[in-house]
This record gives structure tokens, sequence and C-alpha cells, in this order.
């Protein structure tokens, strides 16, 4: 009795360490691949950003100057459609001009006036019509405002939903990969083991820079965003 309870807890414990064996042996069985996926887009919000000076002789001039310059502009970009205006706090900047004595040796700064900036910053979904706009400027410049400065950023607004949306895709890119090399193999995929994302790129269209903290382009209206991801698909 003492022999068939020592066999067959010795086959107990046989069957058991062949067991964890073909569990080890199942879990390196494994893919490694990488899905990607594309998707080209059109920025929705473009914001400009501009900005305008006036000078004079003192500081209350100027001032009286550059709010009747502001209201003509504002009333301007309001005709063309463009109420979304944020303005930015007046810089104030001292004119000077640097003189001799009579002597013509001792050179002295003297402050002849006043500058005063303002910036402007414009936001619109027109995202084609605005850069239009901000290049024939010829009605401003007939009321003496001059726009100094053309800064256009291009967002798309999306971009979260894209990047959730294409994460799906590239994982199902990676299903197909994954299908791929277990056929050749004489296998097939059984599950997904675990997945990474990779760094979001969001290029000029056609683009494909990358960076390691991803790209957010906003140079360009028309965009390509590329997702990634790194997957891993057992095997049977």
């Amino acid at each position: 009795m003492l022999a068939g309870l020592f066999l067959a807890t010795g086959l107990v414990l046989a069957a058991f360490l062949v067991a964890r064996a073909w569990t080890r042996l199942s879990e390196t069985n494994v893919v490694n691949v990488t899905g990607s996926a594309r998707k080209n887009v059109r920025s929705d919000l473009i914001v400009w950003r501009t900005c305008f000076h006036v000078d004079a002789a003192t500081l209350p001039a100027a001032q009286r100057q550059l709010q009747e310059q502001l209201a003509q502009a504002t009333a301007h970009l309001a005709q063309s459609g463009l109420t979304d205006v944020a303005v930015a706090p007046v810089e104030v900047q001292e004119l000077t001009v640097r003189a001799r004595d009579a002597d013509g040796e001792e050179a002295t700064v003297r402050r002849v006036g006043y500058r005063l900036l303002q910036r402007l910053e414009i936001r619109s979904t027109d995202v084609e019509r605005v850069p239009r706009l901000a290049a024939d400027t010829s009605a401003l410049i007939e009321q003496g405002i001059v726009f100094s400065a053309h800064e256009f950023q291009f967002i798309y607004t999306k971009a979260g939903e894209a990047k959730v949306e294409m994460m799906a895709e590239a994982t199902k890119d990676a299903r197909a990969r994954a299908d791929q090399i277990a056929r050749q193999g004489g296998s097939e995929v059984a599950a997904l083991r675990s997945a990474k994302m990779g760094v979001v790129q969001i290029n000029p269209l056609h683009s494909n820079a990358t960076s390691w903290e991803g790209n957010n382009d906003t140079s360009a209206l028309d965009k390509t965003i590329t997702a990634t991801v790194t997957a891993v698909f057992s095997l049977r």
C-alpha cells in the first residue's frame, strides 16, 4: 500500500510538472507586430496673429490715434465676417534720437515721442478665406492702418477623436500582420496579449517627419495624422 501511495503521488507530481512546462511553452508562443494607420485631414480652425502701431509726439495723442485705428480695424474685420477678435494689452515704446552738443562731442539722448503697438488675435473656422482677407488690407491702408505681421496657425480641433479612431485602426492593422505571420508558420492567432500605443504624429500633408514627443503641426492647412501600435498576440 505504501509503495502504491508513493507511485500515485509521483504520477500526480509528474503530471503537474508537465502541465506547468506546457503552460510556459504556450506562454512563449507569441508574435510581436507593429500596426499603423494614416489619415489625411483638413484644419477646421485658423488663428491669425497680427499687429499695427501708431506714433505721436505725446502719449495722450498716441492713445487717441490707437483707439481710433483699433475701432476702424475691428469694424473692417467684422464687415469681413471676422468677429472673434482678441485684443492684447497695448505695448508702449519711447521714440528717441541721439544728438550732439554745440561742440559736436557729447551725445545726448532725447525723447521725441511714443509708439503704441497693438496686437490682435483673430480666430475663424473659414480657414481658406482668412488668408485671402489678410493679404488684401488695402482698405485699412487707406485709413492709415498697416498690419505689420501675418502669422497663421492651422488647427485640426478633432485631433483627439481622430487619435482614438486611428489607434483602433492601427490595432486592426497589427492583427492583420500577425495573421499573415502566423499562417506562414502554420499557426493561427489566438488572442491579443498586450498593446502599447505609439506616439501620434501630426504633420503637413504627406510628410513622414517624426519626433519622440510627437509632432503637432500648425503651419499647414492640410495634414496627415499617423498612429502606431505595438501589439503582442498569442498563437495556437
